[in-house]
């Protein structure tokens, strides 16, 4: 059994100062290879791998010394074959495979299950329910937003190259407005909201109780990885819930960091977090939860949902789709392509779930639509938009792959109207702008999650319905217009979890919406009080007074008793004077 106040002292050539090193974690070695991929910068990627490995060499043996034999190859054995075997490259390196190999050692299904025992304890002691207890997590929530947020921004950068901006407002600044909009509410959203009762009940009143559901499961995405991570944990906490929030592996600096404050900061008898990747997020899936909420591909939300149905638990899926753009020839052209462009290079270049995916519009119009958009995006990130620094990167190696396959495609290639450029070693691809690609082609038929944008030609709008409705619903659809008509009809025809029109994705801001999919796109929903009622059982409430009894309701049963009842049941006044005087 390791103590957790026994220190290390680390030695390391990328670290030249004596640092402690806590040895009850593994994980420590993924955090330092994510501070040295940070230190090494823009340098090529056999030389970050080399130094990376080196240093975790140089730190497991420190470990063995300090140990002995025994302990430290239980602690660094899943290690050592991996300084050998894994390739390294800006977010698919060394700290991802660190982390999924040494966390076996670390986390498995008793784990998962000791874990949850122990939570649902807390639970049942009634930690979580009380309005103190609530409000004092989401506010020491808010005081880690205000203190961490230069480093959150760093993790940002690191696992994603984002830039401050789109770190500090679409991430941190509208998990604050989420914390403080909770805070002003709760007190309304758990007070117990009245209903009414009818002459089948008199005399009685009647209630509808919030409820927490009890020890619920967050597993998060990686494009946003504090914002969506922490919004679903806001609503879990307000409603009253312990909670587990699992991280995504893809985003190492932003896990390991939300797993530090998150312990520094909040109640950890109720609150808890598991790094790790598929060992980890199985383990956790095989215990039995009163929630899950997934944020992520509609192709884990069917392993998701595969995994809570074994034990009929509950599940929110906030996945994506294909989010298609219309646009009018009755627009502001510019300001049409500069709400497109923020809303698709200018939110994670394009990895997002609410992303524009393609653009529809007529044939007369589009050579308008690629010139105004050509110009704008040359205004905001230069004539080499590979070197802007407002714009992110590709997540990792695996991703990039991806999206090339779609563009290398043969019968997408040559459609290719402005951008195609790409940089696999610093994961970049330039905002990509492609005309008529083949409707069967790889880059339609899945989501694109990245900077490739299709712009399909039609005779005229009408045909846009047709399009929209013969693919699976979206998280989102957009239309640009003046026409009140056409605005009308997009908005009560188009299936999708969200409509916004004249602009992209700013409908997320809004906690007066609720943001969820429909279809392959999700389940469910959230954001301000929607988060709350997620996490909430409606449970139904009647209270009966013991005065007033009839005997109408007791057997034996007569012809007169069931007039009277069906009037009864019928709220009929007129009837039941009938009756009464019988009359009927």
């Amino acid at each position: 059994m390791l103590i957790k106040s026994q220190r290390l002292t680390l030695f390391s050539p990328l670290f030249p100062k004596p640092r402690p090193f806590p040895v009850n974690s593994h994980q420590t070695l993924v955090t330092e290879s994510v501070l040295t991929r940070r230190k090494l910068g823009e340098n090529s990627e056999k030389k970050r791998g080399d130094l990376v490995k080196q240093s975790i060499w140089e730190q497991m043996k420190e470990i063995v010394k300090f140990t002995g034999p025994a302990m430290g190859m239980w602690i660094c054995g899943p290690l050592m074959s991996l300084i050998d075997t894994v390739v390294i490259g800006q977010g698919s390196s060394i700290e991802l495979a660190a982390l999924g190999m040494a966390a076996k050692k670390m986390f498995g299904a008793a784990d998962a299950s000791v874990l949850v025992t122990d939570l649902r304890r807390s639970f049942d002691d009634g930690v979580t329910r009380g309005y103190e207890w609530r409000v004092t997590q989401l506010k020491q929530l808010l005081i880690m937003c205000d203190n961490h947020e230069p480093e959150i921004v760093a993790a940002l950068r690191d696992d994603l190259g984002k830039p401050e901006l789109e770190s500090s407002v679409y991430e941190v600044s509208l998990l604050r407005n989420s914390i403080k909009l909770t805070l002003k509410q709760l007190k309304n959203w758990m007070a117990p909201e009245k209903a009414k009762t009818s002459l089948t009940t008199f005399p009685a009143s009647a209630e509808i109780v919030s409820e927490p559901l009890g020890v619920v499961l967050v597993i998060s995405a990686w494009n946003y990885p504090f914002l969506l991570s922490i919004d679903p944990v806001i609503g879990a906490i307000s409603a009253g819930n312990a909670v587990v929030l699992k991280p995504s592996e893809l985003a190492p600096a932003s896990s390991a960091l939300l797993a530090k404050l998150m312990e520094q900061y909040l109640d950890s008898s109720a609150v808890r977090v598991v790094e790790g990747a598929v060992t980890e997020t199985t383990a956790l899936l095989e215990q039995k939860w009163d929630k899950i909420f997934y944020t992520g591909s509609s192709k884990i939300g069917r392993v998701i949902m595969a995994a809570a149905a074994k034990h009929l638990t509950p599940v929110v899926l906030e996945l994506g789709g294909k989010s298609p753009v219309v646009v009018d020839s009755d627009t502001d052209l510019k300001v049409t392509v500069r709400r497109i462009i923020a809303g698709k290079w200018g939110c994670n270049n394009g990895q997002a779930c609410v992303s524009p995916d393609y653009i529809l519009t007529t044939k007369e119009y589009a050579p308008k639509v690629i010139d105004a958009m050509k110009k704008e995006l040359e205004t905001f990130y230069g004539k080499n938009p590979m070197e802007s620094k407002d714009m992110s990167r590709i997540v990792n190696s695996t991703h990039f792959d991806r999206l090339s396959k779609l563009l290398d495609e043969k019968e997408v290639s040559d459609k290719i109207v402005y951008g195609g450029e790409k940089d696999r070693e610093n994961l970049k691809i330039a905002p990509t702008i492609l005309l008529d690609v083949p409707l069967d082609s790889l880059i339609m038929s899945e989501e694109i999650f990245g900077p490739l944008l299709p712009i399909l030609t039609l005779n005229n709008l009408e045909e846009s319905f047709d399009v929209i409705r013969s693919r699976p619903k979206p998280l989102a659809a957009y239309l640009f217009t003046h026409n009140k008509k056409l605005k009308e009809r997009f908005a009560t025809t188009v299936s999708a979890g969200g409509i916004v029109v004249n602009d992209i994705a700013v409908h997320l801001a809004l906690h007066t919406l609720p943001f969820g999919g429909v279809g392959e796109s999700g389940m469910g929903a959230y954001h301000g009080k929607f988060s709350f009622d997620a996490f909430s059982h409606k449970k139904a409430v009647l209270y009966r007074s013991l005065f007033g009894d009839s005997a109408v309701r007791y057997p034996p049963y007569s012809r007169g008793k069931l007039r009277l009842l069906k009037a009864l049941v019928d709220s009929n006044i007129f009837d039941i004077f009938k009756v009464l005087l019988g009359l009927s």
